[in-house]
This record gives structure tokens, C-alpha cells and sequence, in this order.
């Protein structure tokens, strides 16, 4: 039918740019509208793939001529060759011998004499393999060159939000003031106590760019088509506050992909991350990331007040060990905040409410802060001896512990790998029945797994209590920040104080009293104290 389409079809691969001018777009566009003319083909229309693997059909070109076959509209099917079609002999194959079939297209490739009117054409599934092949070559030498650069410490990923690649070296990162700036502020949010989607709407509400917005701005596209450019996502935040990369290190091998042909991202357990420290300028501290760390570890529902209670969060009950919950509300004043046990707002025969007034916990907390302050200020030396005496001796049993079941399950699993090989040695030479094998082998494999985990769950707590008992230096470039505090703020509280522990009222002698301890960062010291309702009842008439 004279009336229908000639579809000629031209896809080009990056790969495909390497074999020099003969696969470009101009030269297949050539040769296919020769072709065309010179055998009659009427209604030639060029659709195009720039840049695409042909291992995947997922092809805008592609896709804009199927649609067009689907309606009837193509009588024929043009490509320079076989592999301009596709490398995957499977769906290539499955297009060529069942579906144009199926919508009487006929199909062409000029330089492989393939013609599907003419013959059978008995050499086409052996085409199609060894154009898999190629595809599945060039995949392994990519990977080895990728895995090669990555393990170098070469950033593997283009730079992100905050960051731009530097003029002299592509492969270095250099931060980008503007962006840099809302970073930092993000982080800084986070620390006095916000989430996510509370910083996301305050960015929002403020007209501040967005990722992509920014990056379109710039006259740069970060692939991020699809996004909402009037407003930031809470996604976008939390993503945002667990990079490493802002502290001025190179993350590698976040992401893997199961194979060439499968196109879909699979996200590496982070211990199969490669993580090169210092290897570009940092937007925040290390102290602030690890900070933001511990603050989202305990993620708490968004507040509908503006303002964040610094206690929020950071209290505890001394008998169950769970959080304090903070009780406020618009009929509630400042003055009869207060805190009550999670465990017992539940079930009031589990615990007990241990309940205290916020504005009780703050001056008693703030006057225990001054009190550190001025110690550290005035004796330096001697806080920072004792502080690590004191948390090299509680750390002490705990890694000796974990150190000790670390050395064990280490030992079990090269038992287990001992055992393995004797059991398929005995399975080969007839001792042990291939349905006894199966069973003991499934057996070992499972203890190996669960060992394994616990491996890497101790390992953490091994470097995280040694840090963290030699961390005091952090704790004193925090400290020095501040001379005498007048308020407690969310970002003073995160970053001196770890938790602070509420103890139940005791009314034995007349009047109620109530312990508390402050445990200050880094196991540098714990302050205890005691809430005493005479005493701070009269300060109140007092002011």
C-alpha cells in the first residue's frame, strides 16, 4: 500500500562512536534514504535513537515506531544492520520473526541481507548472538575500566548538589558557594531539631532553588526530568544529610546493576561501599555529619509547633529505658510543659510517668552545662585526661566482649568453609547421599549467613566505642565555641549532650525531690542532679 510508512530506523550507542563515522546518524540516514529511493520504497520517515544501547528497547525512536506500526501505519522496516535493531538476540529476534510479522511490516537490514519478503534468511539468529557478544564485551571491558577508576578514588558519579567539577581537573570536585550554603543550612536545621519534610517546606516557603531547579539555572541538566521544580522534597533533604561525600569524602560502588541487559539500579549494602576520606574540600564538619548521623537514627514525627523543644528527643526514663514523651500544647504555658514516660503514657501499670516540667529541666540542665564549661575552660589538660580515662574504663569490658565473639564467629566461619568442602568431598565419593548433602549443606550455609551478619555488626561496634574513646577532642572544638550559655538551644543541646535521664520523683522526705543525669557527648563526663519542687517553687514567686 503506497500510502503507508517506510519507517527508517538509525540508533546510535556511545560504544558505536568508538568505530569512527561509519555508525554516525549522518552516514546511517545516507545510506538508508539511498536505499529507499533506489528500490521504490514510498513515505520514507526517519526515527532516531542518539546515544542509546541496544540492549535495551526502552527507546524513545523506538517506541515513536512501534506506536506508529500498533496503528496500522508502517509497511516497512529500514536499518543500516542488524545490530542498529538491537543486541539483544532474544527481543530482537522475538521483533523481527513474530511481532512486524504479526503487522504484516516487513523488515530490512541493508548491509546483513536481511529481507524478511525474500527468504527465511536461516543465518539471522547466528547475527543476532554475535551481536549480543559485542554488547556483552564491551560490557565487561566498561565495568573493568569503571571498577578500575573507582578503586583509585576517583569520584564515580558526577558532582553533587553543592558541589561543581573543577576547570583544571575533571575528576575533582569543588564546592559551589551558592549551593554550598543551602547545604550547610540544611544541616544546621536538622541539628536545632528539624525533619526532613520541615526543612523541606521552610525551603519551599522561602523560594529557595531546589536541586534541579538550581542545576537548570546553571545551564546544567542533573537527569532529573521528572521533578517538581516549585518545591523541595523531604526525599530530596534526607538524601541530602546522609552523604559522606559533604564532609570531603569520595563515595564509590553505591549502586550496581545485575547485568548489560538489565538496566535497573540495585543500591550496594553500605559495606560494600569504597570510601576515600579527604579527597575534596567539605562543606560541613565531620562532627556536624556524624552529629545529623545520630540525630536521624531517632527520627521523630514532625511537631506542629514552629518552635523545637531542645529536650525533644534527648530524655530518657531511668527504669524502662525508654523516651520521655514532650507533652505541649496551645492551652498549655510554657511553664507546665513537661515531659512523661512513653512506656507508661501506653500503659500506666508498666511504668510510672516520672514527670518534670521542661522549665525545671532547663534551668537545671543549663546550670550544669556553665558548670562544665568553665571546668573545661579553666583546666583543659586535666578534663581531657580524666574524660578519657573514664571512657577508655567504661569501654573497656564492652569491647573485650565484643572483641571475644568477634574472634569466635571469625573462627566458626573458616570451620564452616573446612566443613563445606570435606561434605562435598564425602557427597562426590558416595559417603553421604546427595538429599543428606542438601540438608547439611543448607545447614552450614545458614549458621555461615547469620555468622557473617553478627561479623559485621560487631566490627561496627569495635571502631565506633574506639572512636568514641578517643573522640574528646570533638567534644572540646564544641565547647569552645561557647563562653557562657543564657539559652538552651536544639543545636547546644545535640551537640554537648547525648541523653539526659529522668528518674521517678521520690516523696520520702516531705517534699518532692527528683534526680537527673546528663550525659554529655563522647562519655567526657555524666552530671548529676536533682530537681527539688520547694526550691524552684520559691524562684518562681522570687521572679
Amino acid at each position: 500500500m503506497t500510502d503507508k510508512i517506510t519507517a527508517l530506523y538509525c540508533r546510535l550507542s556511545k560504544d558505536d562512536l568508538l568505530q569512527g563515522e561509519s555508525n554516525s546518524i549522518t552516514n546511517q540516514k545516507a545510506i538508508l534514504k539511498k536505499y529507499a529511493e533506489d528500490n521504490g520504497f514510498p513515505n520514507p520517515v526517519f526515527y532516531v535513537d542518539d546515544g542509546v544501547s541496544g540492549t535495551t528497547f526502552e527507546r524513545d525512536g523506538f517506541k515513536a515506531m512501534m506506536a506508529d506500526i500498533e496503528d496500522g501505519k508502517v509497511s516497512t522496516v529500514i536499518t543500516k544492520d542488524l545490530s542498529r535493531l538491537g543486541r539483544d538476540y532474544l527481543k530482537t529476534g522475538e521483533y523481527i520473526e513474530i511481532i512486524f510479522p504479526d503487522y504484516d511490516v516487513r523488515y530490512i537490514a541493508v548491509n546483513d541481507n536481511v529481507d524478511t519478503f525474500k527468504s527465511e534468511n536461516e543465518l539471522l539468529a547466528f547475527k543476532n548472538i554475535f551481536n549480543d557478544w559485542y554488547a556483552r564485551d564491551c560490557s565487561k571491558k566498561i565495568r573493568a575500566v569503571f571498577k578500575a577508576k573507582g578503586q583509585s578514588g576517583k569520584p564515580l558519579s558526577k558532582p553533587i548538589y553543592g558541589y561543581i567539577t573543577s576547570e583544571v581537573d575533571k575528576h575533582q570536585w569543588v564546592i559551589d558557594e551558592e549551593a554550598a550554603n543551602v547545604v550547610r543550612r540544611i544541616f544546621k536545621l536538622c541539628i536545632d531539631g528539624y525533619g526532613p519534610s520541615k526543612i523541606a517546606r521552610i525551603l519551599t516557603e522561602e523560594n529557595v532553588l531546589n536541586p534541579t531547579a538550581y542545576a537548570l539555572s546553571q545551564g546544567r541538566d542533573n537527569g532529573h526530568r521528572n521533578a517538581n521544580l516549585n518545591r523541595w522534597d523531604h526525599r530530596t533533604v534526607a538524601n541530602i544529610l546522609e552523604r559522606p561525600e559533604y564532609c570531603g569524602h569520595t563515595v564509590n560502588f553505591r549502586t550496581r546493576r545485575k547485568s548489560y541487559k538489565v538496566k535497573k539500579t540495585i543500591r550496594n549494602p553500605q559495606e560494600d561501599w569504597l570510601i576515600f576520606e579527604n579527597t575534596h574540600d567539605p562543606i560541613v564538619t565531620q562532627q556536624e555529619f556524624d552529629l545529623v548521623q545520630e540525630l536521624r537514627k531517632n527520627k521523630r514525627r514532625p511537631q506542629r509547633f514552629e518552635e523545637v523543644n531542645p529536650f525533644s528527643g534527648v530524655c530518657y526514663c531511668a527504669d524502662c529505658g525508654k523516651k520521655m514523651y514532650l507533652c505541649r500544647s496551645t492551652s498549655l504555658a510554657d511553664n507546665q510543659e513537661h515531659l512523661k514516660c512513653s512506656t507508661y503514657a501506653n500503659d500506666t501499670n508498666d511504668c510510672s510517668a516520672h514527670y518534670i516540667r521542661t522549665s525545671v529541666l532547663g534551668e537545671i540542665v543549663l546550670g550544669e552545662v556553665n558548670k562544665l564549661l568553665a571546668m573545661v575552660k579553666e583546666n583543659e589538660d586535666e578534663f581531657v585526661q580524666a574524660a578519657m580515662e573514664s571512657s577508655a574504663t567504661k569501654h573497656s569490658s564492652e569491647l573485650f566482649k565484643a572483641k571475644k565473639a568477634l574472634n569466635k564467629a571469625e573462627k566458626r566461619i573458616a570451620e564452616l568453609d573446612g566443613l563445606f568442602t570435606r561434605l562435598y568431598e564425602d557427597n562426590v565419593s558416595g559417603k553421604v547421599s546427595d538429599e543428606r548433602y542438601a540438608v547439611m549443606s543448607a545447614g552450614y550455609e545458614d549458621e555461615q549467613n547469620r555468622l557473617k551478619k553478627d561479623v559485621a555488626e560487631l566490627t561496627a561496634f569495635i571502631e565506633t566505642a574506639e572512636q568514641r574513646a578517643s573522640d574528646v577532642k570533638s567534644f572540646l572544638t564544641a565547647v569552645r565555641k561557647y563562653e557562657h550559655i543564657t539559652v538552651l538551644t536544639p543545636e547546644i543541646m545535640h551537640e554537648l549532650i547525648e541523653k539526659i535521664v529522668i528518674h521517678a520523683p521520690d516523696k520520702s522526705s516531705g517534699h518532692r525531690t527528683q534526680q537527673i543525669e546528663i550525659h554529655f557527648r563522647f562519655d567526657v563526663a555524666i552530671a548529676t542532679a536533682t530537681a527539688n519542687r520547694k526550691e524552684y517553687t520559691k524562684k518562681r514567686k522570687a521572679a
